[in-house]
């Protein structure tokens, strides 16, 4: 792994606010999916493969928030979804992204904009919640903008895992009947940098 890597690893999990983040993405950009693929990144094909198993149809529209270069689109592609719109904060991982033909749409927003309407049948965070700028409460706000049925597919890290407010939030929202948990799974997350993560699945009531 090369220096550059090393910086974006090391510094990664020591942000603490969405300024920051932007100008650490804004640096690395270009080397984002190196890296990521050189320490085995797995958790787009983890949250797409749960996707696939809620058994939501190939063709309905999905806002892929924190899209980033497209790696988690990518994935969902190739498990046959082909109405995808993606979101992220830094344009320069959305340049990235929109090289791939993968989306139908790319804006740059803040993660709490998931559109209007109840337009989408699903939302997906991929490796995107973590308590410096994606608090857990983006998880009630993903499910709000989800119509009856609608499925919020993402992942929590062991940084994120370690925090507590997720899992805490996830405990209520099922507990009160808002979703249900389809899909809950523990496994790899990046093995390069010994992380594991949850992957879970909600269908709102």
């Amino acid at each position: 792994m090369s220096g550059a890597d090393e910086d974006f690893f090391d510094n990664i999990y020591q942000l603490t606010d969405a300024d920051q983040t932007a100008a650490h993405y804004a640096k690395f950009a270009r080397g984002y999916e190196d890296a990521m693929a050189g320490n085995g990144y797995i958790t787009p094909q983890r949250c797409a493969e749960a996707l696939a198993a809620t058994g939501l149809d190939k063709d309905a529209p999905i806002l892929d928030i924190g899209c980033g270069s497209g790696l988690s689109g990518a994935a969902m592609r190739a498990q046959g979804f082909t109405t995808i719109d993606g979101t992220d904060f830094s344009p320069e991982m959305l340049e990235i992204a929109k090289t791939k033909g993968i989306y139908r749409t790319l804006s740059q927003q803040d993660l709490r904009s998931f559109g209007g309407g109840n337009a989408y049948a699903a939302i997906t965070a991929v490796g995107v919640l973590n308590p410096a700028h994606a608090p857990a409460t983006v998880i009630d706000e993903a499910l709000e903008a989800l119509g009856p049925g609608g499925i919020f597919v993402f992942s929590l890290n062991d940084h994120a895992i370690a925090d507590g407010t997720y899992e805490g939030r996830i405990h209520e929202i099922t507990d009160t009947g808002f979703a249900q948990l389809l899909h809950r799974e523990y496994g790899a997350h990046m093995p390069g940098q010994d992380l594991q993560s949850w992957v879970l699945a909600l269908r709102k009531s």
